[in-house]
């Protein structure tokens, strides 16, 4: 099966474009590959303009018909659903050409989403919050396919003791910066907590956060190391307190994929998946974390075979070649 997978290809760090790449060439299918966010014009212009992003988007559009006309795929697949035209997937249906959208983002800016989705013929949400937001537009018959660990580049890594020194912690939260995390993990200061992610360098020297925080931005190869040298690592999802986010972040299978103890916020779509105290600890706010991560420290034992039923679990069902088969699998016939 001749597969276009449409997604973005960030230059600096893999992310999960590569990872369904890799999984469809694995699987014995032809990839072809499309850059969905290959704009020319910059983001500020087009933020000020909104023709230019209009025209900008058409063009994409007309490289994405050409690459089709070009390659003749048997399946489109969209990851994201933003930047391609309901009249671009018409066209494809025409050609014969299955075409199915994954929704991969928090719903912040859905309504290009909205619009597009009844064109294509199958629609998959990474997060179940897509799906309800889909059924309220008129839209039905979106299923659930989150995301998952790709074990070729998330696996526990060989430490050596110069690792254990630059990224061992008893506690680790890798992510970018956002008020509800700086919050929560307020209440671990005064532990052996270390803090990786961009905007944390911005806090002032006087926020009781500030001395844990390790690095700014972090080489995706080192995120294993932080997991696997890190007694626990604590997950804290994006929320801004209006439109809903249930998904499960890609650091969950991550770090599981690492070996590493994930101590989660109580995110819908995660405990669907893993269960609280066999696979990773679930809390419910930043006291019951904290009382989460003493027991971590004081009953290692118990923790460490969580951490291995996650790592067993995570590999046996949340892999990106699961994915990619289940989603070849609900395919129209």
């Amino acid at each position: 099966m001749k597969i276009l997978l449409s997604g973005y290809h960030n230059p600096h760090f893999l992310t999960i474009t590569e990872y369904i790449e890799e999984a469809v060439e694995e699987l014995g299918h032809d990839l072809v590959c499309f850059d969905n966010r290959r704009y020319l014009i910059p983001g500020r212009l087009r933020d000020r303009v909104p023709a230019l992003e209009r025209a900008d988007v058409r063009r994409i559009n007309r490289d994405l018909l050409r690459v089709v006309h070009e390659s003749r795929p048997d399946v489109f697949v969209e990851t994201g659903g933003h930047r391609i035209l309901p009249s671009s997937v018409d066209r494809m249906r025409r050609e014969g050409v299955t075409t199915v959208l994954w929704t991969i983002d928090a719903p912040t800016d859905f309504e290009p989403v909205v619009r597009a989705a009844p064109r294509y013929d199958a629609i998959v949400c990474g997060g179940t919050e897509a799906i309800e937001l889909l059924d309220r537009s008129g839209i039905a018959g979106a299923t659930w396919l989150p995301f998952a660990c790709a074990p070729a580049h998330h696996h526990a890594p060989s430490l050596t003791d110069d690792d254990r020194e630059r990224f061992g912690s008893d506690i680790a939260f890798v992510g970018s910066h956002y008020p509800n995390r700086a919050a929560t993990l307020e209440r671990l200061a005064d532990l052996d907590l270390a803090i990786w992610g961009p905007g944390w360098t911005r806090l002032p020297d006087s926020h009781p956060l500030r001395p844990r925080v390790r690095g700014d931005h972090v080489e995706p190869s080192d995120w294993a190391k932080i997991y696997a040298a890190s007694r626990a690592v604590v997950i804290i999802h994006y929320q801004d307190g209006g439109v809903p986010c249930y998904q499960a972040s890609p650091k969950v299978y991550e770090t599981l994929a690492c070996g590493g103890l994930a101590v989660v916020d109580a995110q819908k779509d995660v405990f669907t998946l893993f269960e609280d105290g066999h696979h990773l600890l679930r809390f419910e706010n930043p006291d019951d974390l904290a009382a989460k991560i003493e027991d971590c420290l004081t009953r290692p034992e118990q923790c460490d075979a969580i951490a291995r039923n996650g790592r067993e679990e995570v590999l046996a069902k949340h892999t990106y070649r699961h994915r990619v088969v289940s989603l070849l699998g609900r395919l129209p016939h």
